[in-house]
């Protein structure tokens, strides 16, 4: 093999590095949480912004960076990511608090969206034919695959050590990066126009609403207050809530960074998005369907290792093991789908894909009660990481198939935003399901047993606010025993129905990749847009 060459699959190898530290770390926390429940005492909303803080900041600036990195350079962006990340992991290991904890998993989002864009975009700009079909699968299956190892890493390192070491552990594969893409990955740019710094903030505004308001709903209130915002010592002053001000304030986000986008577009000026790109089938659909079924692959993770360590009374490490299915099946179906890489259209195997993991995620579902065994929850997790496998590698393929290369920082990032803000989306959707199922469910098992309305609202707050983690306490004295099986209970309900709207969430998502492979073949170019690669 020719030294370039050779030094091209180096490359590939840390890319895939890169991708591995931001996913893994936006799963590895989910095992560790029970044991910052404990040591910090957050509460269940924290607990879902520990997880949104950085997938929140992590989806809204993709496009931003994704532009970015055209113009400043890719790999420079993608060193300054890594740095970020790394320099953030460490605040995150040594938090005090779970503010300053949502604080740096804030940071670490920043850093994330520096990377992650710019490894995809970097594997455009050096691979081409063949071997760009094999470093995208490498890349689709790494995201796959550690979405499931994530688990059981920070399973082992908070058994063994303590949730600390879930963000140490970036520490030296940060630095080891940092090397190993000096020496092996050249530097690429694209067009070096003007930022759309608008553009950016209207896209920032809009996402960062949408989901603060899917995630806060239920702790404010959808319409009207039921709890005022209180931020240092400002209380939030009117009854009508917060959150149905963010709701506002999305909607008209969105619609202005479309109107805002389509003006500088026809003014021959850059955007955030380039427009013009969503005129090509496949990364018009593509994106579409990468939206919807990550919104319903991610956020069953939140859910998953909740439910196993504080109804189940599994450790983390156990959890882990359990989660490891996931990962053996997603990386099973990566051998797969290379094997039928160039024989099965990309489309049909995302398909399969799908399927498999809708069938995988309602089998979950089904298993999941208060005195449920792992043993049929591994085979369910096996299958459904399969369908991840299959699914994510060759859905980014279809996505940036005919995307101009000059082009394909901010294509890359188009297409991780989707996937990122329907998994942040999933997150906010799928945990509010979870919590507020689980309320009402708990309310109506302690109603059934005649407690007083003063004990059941304490009993629900207690056990909702610590996202399951008061069960055991409950547990431990012999008169709240009975209430510590209807929490039990409760919660398992909240978690299958999590997982059944999973499964419907991915349903859509199959019926998205139905408007998929009409055409190919990339238009002209528009010349507002077009671009030449440096």
């Amino acid at each position: 093999m020719p030294s370039n060459a050779r030094r091209r699959w180096a490359g590939l190898v840390f890319i895939s590095v890169a991708v591995a530290l931001i996913i893994v770390d936006s799963t590895i926390v989910n095992v560790a949480i029970p044991a910052m429940v404990e040591d910090l005492g957050i509460t269940s909303s924290q607990v879902q912004w520990v997880q949104e803080a950085y997938t929140l900041v992590f989806a809204a600036l993709l496009l931003v960076f994704g532009s970015l990195a055209d113009r400043w350079g890719r790999r420079r962006m993608l060193l300054t990511g890594v740095v970020v990340f790394t320099v953030a992991s460490v605040g995150a290991a040594l938090a005090p608090t779970g503010e300053i904890l949502i604080a740096a998993r804030l940071v670490q989002g920043v850093g994330g969206a520096m990377m992650l864009p710019t490894t995809l975009s970097l594997l455009n700009a050096t691979f081409r034919g063949r071997e760009r079909a094999i470093a995208f699968a490498v890349w689709g299956s790494t995201i796959g695959g550690m979405a499931a190892v994530g688990p059981l890493l920070g399973g082992w390192l908070t058994t063994a050590f303590s949730w600390h070491w879930a963000f140490l552990v970036n520490v030296p594969l940060g630095i080891a990066i940092v090397i190993g893409v000096l020496l092996t990955v050249d530097e690429s740019r694209g067009a070096a126009e003007p930022v759309d710094v608008i553009g950016a903030v209207l896209s920032v505004v809009a996402v960062g609403s949408l989901v603060f308001g899917l995630i806060e709903g239920r702790t404010y209130g959808w319409i009207v207050t039921d709890r005022p915002l209180e931020i240092g010592g400002w209380t939030w002053p009117w009854q009508i809530s917060p959150v149905a001000i963010a709701f506002v304030i999305a909607a008209a986000g969105i619609a202005g960074f479309i109107a805002w986008g389509i003006h500088r577009r026809r003014t021959g000026r850059s955007t955030v998005i380039a427009f013009g790109l969503f005129r090509i089938p496949s990364f018009r659909n593509g994106n579409i369907a990468a939206m919807v079924v990550s919104l319903g692959e991610f956020g069953l993770i939140l859910a998953l290792p909740l439910w196993l360590q504080f109804v189940l009374g599994f450790e983390a490490v156990q959890t882990g093991l359990i989660l490891l299915a996931l990962a053996i099946g997603s990386f099973a179906a990566s051998g797969i789908a290379g094997a039928l890489s160039g024989r099965v259209a990309p489309v049909a195997i995302v398909r399969v894909g799908i399927v498999a993991e809708i069938v995988g995620v309602a089998a979950v579902g089904f298993v999941i009660a208060p005195d449920a065994s792992w043993v049929p929850l591994v085979p369910a997790l096996f299958v459904y990481g399969f369908g991840v496998g299959l699914a994510t590698a060759q859905l980014t393929g279809v996505v940036l198939v005919d995307v101009p290369t000059a082009e394909s920082g901010q294509a890359s990032g188009t297409q991780s935003t989707a996937r990122q803000l329907g998994a942040a989306l999933g997150i906010a959707v799928l945990g509010t399901i979870l919590f507020t199922t689980t309320a009402a469910d708990l309310s109506s098992r302690l109603d059934e047993r005649g407690v007083p309305a003063d004990q059941r609202d304490q009993v629900v707050s207690a056990v909702v606010d610590s996202a399951g983690g008061a069960i055991a306490g409950l547990a431990e004295s012999p008169q709240t025993a009975d209430l510590a099986d209807d929490a039990k209970a409760a919660f398992s309900d909240g978690t299958k129905y999590a997982s059944f709207a999973a499964a419907g969430f991915l349903i859509l998502g199959l019926f998205a990749t139905f408007s998929l492979g009409a055409g190919t073949r990339a238009p002209e170019p528009d010349p507002a847009e077009a671009s030449e690669q440096v």
